[in-house]
């Protein structure tokens, strides 16, 4: 147990170190946690000390893991229904294109120009036809475009984008079973009963049992990620679902999501994205420098011409093209899961996986990194996201007042 207290120090302490480094940058966090965990890992490779992190330890994983479903939950949770039904044709039309666009172009460079087998080739588009919804969430929530319809607009595109590269995962490698009937089914009858059940037990429950509804929602969250691993999917896809089915109603409780936000990035999150980072084979990737540059290109070349003009049908000025766009391009969960799920097949080699991996890193870092230096269209930010007020502070005081005292009434009661 010492141990493992020892590595969970080491990593919440490299988080602290991401996050004071993200603050004086002005850059996401999510993106300085995945760099701090490729530099970690390539000095702890050289000094041979790279087992001692513990990346590869389940409980680790699973603290990662359960970070990337919070964070996919939350995203979904943030769209707005009414804005997604006005904007459905803008996101369907630039999640589609942002999926086909990359799909086509990486697999054609794998195969034509890196000489890699068709399944290899296969396997590598769909993992850098993502975008990913980590980041860009990270980044909507920093930056305010999470509560505009901008940002929103971006999360919707995402999620279709996503979308097509998980139905592309399934229908060309995992094989369609009975299991996957059986993960289809409980989601859809989850989906169905789980607003109501929310709704009801926050009635009778919520000012007397100390977080029931994060308890619940942890509970079918686990559950389905159960269902989907076993069925062959995976357990962001019905946590995104989920967390669009509540979008409507019992996440529009400000104070709820404020928690599970605290809890997801304060502690989950960090494992995933400097975990993320260490996965990076910075030897594999020095030795073949041009096959990495081959695939970023392809990828993100394919994202900015198939998306800036089909953008441009909904968003005349310059920024904001060009911030949907390169959002648009960046890659991260969906991505990495992919390459895994080709290593661990046996579709993909170790150094394919590691040159996929490297890739997806760096379309997650440099398209955003890019994007908020220098086509952030801040006309678009809530006054709130970009001004702190005395009344600001004077709202936010009153709000952790009002949360103590629930706290208080709650306990109280309890007794």
């Amino acid at each position: 147990m010492q141990h493992l207290f020892a590595i969970a120090t080491l990593w919440l302490a490299l988080a602290v170190v991401a996050a004071v480094i993200a603050n004086r940058l002005h850059i996401a966090i999510a993106l300085v946690e995945i760099c701090v965990g490729v530099v970690v890992a390539a000095v702890a490779t050289h000094f041979g000390w790279f087992d001692g992190l513990g990346s590869n330890q389940q409980w680790l994983q699973f603290l990662a893991s359960t970070g990337a479903v919070m964070l996919t939950f939350l995203a979904g949770a943030e769209l707005d229904p009414a804005v997604i039904r006005t904007k459905l044709t803008e996101v369907s039309v630039v999640g589609l294109v942002g999926f086909a666009a990359p799909f086509l172009t990486c697999a054609a460079v794998a195969y034509w120009v890196l000489g890699w087998n068709s399944q290899a080739s296969l396997l590598a588009g769909v993992a850098l036809s993502t975008t990913s919804m980590a980041v860009v969430y990270s980044v909507m929530l920093e930056t305010g475009f999470n509560r505009t319809a901008f940002g929103k607009g971006i999360l919707g595109s995402c999620f279709i984008n996503d979308l097509g590269t998980v139905i592309a995962l399934g229908l060309l490698f995992a094989p369609f079973t009975y299991k996957t009937v059986v993960f289809v089914a409980a989601t859809v009858v989850t989906c169905v009963v789980l607003p109501f059940t929310i709704n009801r037990m926050t009635r009778i429950y919520g000012h007397r049992t100390a977080a029931i509804r994060t308890k619940l929602i942890m509970v079918v969250l686990l559950g389905l990620g159960a269902l989907a691993y076993w069925a062959g999917s995976e357990a962001v896809l019905p946590a995104y679902i989920v967390g669009i089915v509540l979008a409507g109603g019992a996440a529009q409780d400000h104070h709820w999501i404020r928690r599970l936000r605290t809890l997801t990035v304060g502690f989950l999150t960090p494992f995933y994205f400097l975990r993320a980072g260490t996965l990076v084979s910075v030897s594999a990737v020095a030795a073949a420098p041009l096959v990495v540059l081959a695939l970023f290109a392809g990828k993100v070349g394919a994202k900015i011409f198939g998306l800036f003009p089909v953008v441009g049908r909904f968003r005349r000025e310059r920024k904001e093209r060009w911030y949907y766009t390169l959002m648009m391009s960046t890659g991260l969960t969906f991505g990495t899961i992919s390459a895994l799920y080709g290593l661990s097949h046996g579709i993909v080699t170790q150094k394919q996986y590691s040159y996929l991996v490297a890739v997806v890193i760096g379309t997650a870092v440099i398209p955003t990194m890019i994007a908020s230096l220098a086509f952030v269209p801040r006309h678009l930010l809530p006054a709130a996201a970009t001004a702190v007020t005395v009344d600001d502070a004077a709202a936010a005081a009153r709000e952790e007042l009002d949360l103590e005292q629930e706290e208080t009434e709650e306990v109280t009661e309890e007794g």
